[in-house]
């Protein structure tokens, strides 16, 4: 019998959060109600009230009492997960940048056994990524880096560089990331090191909706990343 088939999977969705107090309500409130087992935030040293804001709500937050990087963020989040007995990690920024609503159709190609990790694509069409908001530039620099990828990776995604995904535990438990960038280049590390153990990655079409309460990486930050993302690419290209 398969191992998802003999109970439903636990689903426990993470939000590393930095500065979220204006938009974390909206996200956690878009949720459909029932597909969450739990929900962790995890709070990176934020200067609002986005830890008030969590507790109101009733969210089981975790405070880091100095600011530890996004990809730091990312690695508290996933290990409470999975000591949450988690069978399926979503991870959500709390800036409202994505469609939380969205959450079941990310997890069900994982329920079902087709997929070990899913993303949700702001990519389908270039005037609906310009249309919602995405800066040109940094659609250029996701589109370039994402074909980069893909011939490296021998994948064929759309989009690399979403902050809306979900994993499979087994994917986690194995997955060496508390040995990655505590950056933002952690989400192409995670992803890289999955593909290279033969994880299965899909992706379903999200709305782009970036907003002037959503967060988002200056120009400056922008090309770090792309700089650092490529190095990991030609990194893992000659370390098995």
């Amino acid at each position: 019998m398969n191992r998802k088939s003999i109970r439903k999977p636990i689903i426990v969705i993470v939000m590393p959060a930095y500065n979220a107090e204006k938009t974390l309500k909206r996200t956690y409130e878009d949720i459909p109600k029932g597909v969450a087992d739990k929900v962790i935030l995890v709070d990176d040293g934020s200067r609002d009230k986005t830890v008030k804001l969590a507790k109101k709500l009733n969210i089981k937050t975790f405070i880091h009492p100095q600011n530890r990087g996004y990809g730091g963020n990312q690695k508290t989040c996933y290990t409470l997960a999975l000591n949450e007995g988690a069978d399926i990690v979503v991870m959500i920024h709390p800036d409202y940048q994505y469609d939380s609503s969205l959450t079941y159709d990310l997890v069900k190609p994982i329920i079902d056994n087709r997929f070990d990790i899913m993303l949700g694509s702001r990519i389908r069409t270039r005037k609906e990524s310009l249309e919602g908001g995405m800066p040109f530039y940094k659609y250029i620099s996701n589109r370039f880096l994402t074909i980069i990828e893909n011939i490296f990776l021998g994948q064929n995604l759309s989009e690399y560089h979403t902050g809306f995904r979900a994993f499979d535990k087994r994917v986690l438990k194995k997955i060496p990331f508390h040995r990655f960038s505590d950056d933002f280049v952690f989400d192409q590390e995670i992803l890289i090191y999955s593909i290279k153990n033969n994880f299965k990655i899909g992706e379903i079409p999200v709305p782009v909706r970036y907003l002037a309460d959503s967060s988002s990486i200056n120009f400056y930050r922008s090309v770090k990343y792309g700089i650092m993302t490529l190095f990991c690419l030609l990194k893992s290209f000659f370390v098995s």
